[in-house]
């Protein structure tokens, strides 16, 4: 007898909080579960990895290439300090032979999944390994005080990579020759985007390099290209948070006086607030950013080379009012 049930109409059964019992339903009653082209299981022979945010996704499918089938939980343009486990997050979960995540507290949520899904995956915690910590940093037994945005400077991006490349050779290391040499190509247009955005900003004025962004998430950027971060509209590495009156009156107040040109919303974001700032002081919110995730399938921010690309082109717009762009793929 056929199944009546499929996982979307178990998942609306028990609910998002109910993953566990949802799973149990599965194995009883044999629901359809699949979670689809190039998720976890799909491909046999594969190395089978779960990336809980959209640019270790990216990093992880340049590494693994035809090696490696990875399921990424986070979808494009998705809040990743908001975002609650789906069932089909931990069924992929249970099946992995891998498991990066991005730590520093971005997606704690992972605890969940991971002890869900009963997995006895490789956890590989990204966030510890990247080199560049920005000043007055640390970190304590409990709790992490670091910046989770580190991808946003490419020297930290080549240590991800780095140690993707190792735990899928660890992994499988009858394909060592292949994530060597995917890692090692990829490594080398990484090196080329850096190279391209300090071209960039070295065309804009140090004078000029003023940003406000929707929320905290561009120190890492800013640090390692010479731009002066001026504010957020939400004064905080989370958009969880909300800007008091007073925040944001003095916000606009700082915006004044330093002569900021452009306030930059973020794709991710509900942007309604920025671009209400930007009206009241005059500065222009024509130039979107992509913060905490990659963007869709055909946008300006669907890779991490093309995000990070945009995020610099849009940058220079905006500090120059529109009189200067540049392609940072091609240094110029």
């Amino acid at each position: 007898m056929k199944n009546i049930f499929n996982c979307a109409g178990w998942v609306r059964i028990f609910g998002r909080a109910s993953v566990g019992i949802m799973l149990v339903a599965v194995s009883l009653f044999g629901a359809d579960c699949g979670a689809g082209p190039g998720a976890i299981g799909s491909e046999h022979g594969k190395l089978d990895v779960v990336a809980s945010t959209t640019q270790i996704g990216d990093f992880a499918r340049q590494v693994g290439g035809r090696e490696a089938v990875v399921y990424q939980i986070l979808k494009p343009n998705t809040d990743p300090h908001e975002y609650e486990p789906r069932p089909t997050d931990v069924e992929a979960t249970a099946g992995a032979k891998l498991v990066f995540v991005n730590g520093d507290g971005l997606d704690s949520w992972m605890g969940k999944v991971l002890s869900e899904s009963g997995s006895r995956a490789k956890v590989v915690d990204i966030g510890k390994s990247v080199p560049v910590r920005l000043p007055g940093e640390s970190t304590g037994d409990e709790v992490s005080r670091y910046d989770p945005h580190w991808w946003h400077n490419p020297q930290n991006a080549e240590a991800a990579v780095r140690k993707i490349r190792n735990a899928m050779i660890t992994a499988d290391p009858a394909h060592k020759t292949v994530y060597e040499e995917n890692a090692a190509a990829y490594l080398e247009k990484l090196k080329k985007l850096d190279a391209g955005i300090r071209a960039c900003m070295k065309r804009v004025p140090e004078r000029e390099r003023k940003l406000v962004t929707d929320h905290d998430a561009f120190n890492y950027f800013a640090r390692r290209y010479g731009i002066k971060v001026v504010g957020a509209v939400i004064p905080s590495q989370s958009v969880q948070a909300q800007p008091s009156a007073g925040e944001i009156s003095r916000l606009i107040s700082l915006i004044r006086r330093e002569h900021v040109k452009a306030v930059f919303p973020e794709k991710s974001v509900n942007a309604d607030l920025a671009r209400t700032i930007a009206h009241e002081t005059g500065a222009s919110s024509h130039y979107m950013l992509y913060g905490d995730a990659l963007g869709p399938k055909g946008s300006d921010g669907s890779t991490y080379l093309k995000m990070e690309a945009h995020n610099a082109s849009a940058m220079v717009r905006g500090f120059t009012g529109g009189k200067r762009t540049c392609n940072p793929m091609r240094g110029k």
